[in-house]
């Protein structure tokens, strides 16, 4: 209860200590070591967008079928925390860079409940993930370095801390530099089963499989 009037309130909730800390970094070992035996590795997967200074490993679902597992077996979980009766519809992983941010955003419809869940960090440190605590459009399509006059809130995340967020409605991002030679995350989204976007529900992105190699900055934990 206390949880979902924080979400409420104001459009995110820490959940501090989701995952153990060991279940993180093996799921991270296994993806890595599982890329590796089918031939590929996660420098494979690199690609840079606007919202990042850096090329960063972005890897979905429907490319890495185990993050359905965190996806549909989080569902519970996340559906009593956020007070609404959800439906998955996407996940994806990301591995950010030293001295990198996540530009401020808000998301497309398929995230109207998303979770973002730190794996690891190369040098344990810290990482402020931000959330605008006053509502914006739907939609909005603006990306920013930070958040203008809104207000927001923010979250120093450690290794298996989620924060669940209104993904479409509170503007998101990570203002302070990557303080860690590199940091591995899940990105999980939701959409509530009888709300405006229930037909995003098993969504499948249409995101490219980038083959441009060479991440020296990739290394195992």
């Amino acid at each position: 209860m206390v949880e979902t009037e924080a979400y409420r309130a104001n459009g995110y909730v820490c959940l501090p200590g989701l995952f153990p800390v060991p279940v993180m970094h093996a799921f991270y070992r296994r993806m890595q070591a599982d890329l590796q035996a089918s031939g590929d590795s996660l420098a494979t997967f690199a690609a840079r967008g606007p919202l990042l200074r850096h090329e960063a490993i972005e890897i979905y679902a429907y490319q890495y079928p185990p993050l359905l597992g965190f996806l549909w077996g989080l569902t519970p979980r996340i559906a009593a925390a956020a007070g609404v009766d959800l439906l998955p519809t996407y996940a994806y992983f990301r591995l950010y860079q030293h001295g990198d941010v996540c530009r401020v955003h808000s998301d497309r419809l398929a995230c109207e409940h998303s979770l973002s869940l730190t794996l690891a960090y190369a040098d344990d440190l810290p990482w402020e993930f931000s959330v605008a605590t006053e509502q914006t459009d739907a939609l909005d399509p603006a990306i920013a370095e930070d958040f203008g006059a809104l207000s927001f809130g923010s979250v120093a995340m450690r290794a298996g801390d989620g924060v669940l967020y209104q993904g479409i409605r509170h503007r998101h991002g990570r203002l302070r530099a990557n303080p860690n030679a590199w940091s591995a995350h899940l990105f999980l989204h939701w959409v509530d089963r009888d709300g405006p976007y229930k037909e995003q529900a098993f969504d499948q992105p249409t995101v490219a499989h980038n083959s441009r190699g060479g991440a020296a900055w990739l290394r195992a934990i």
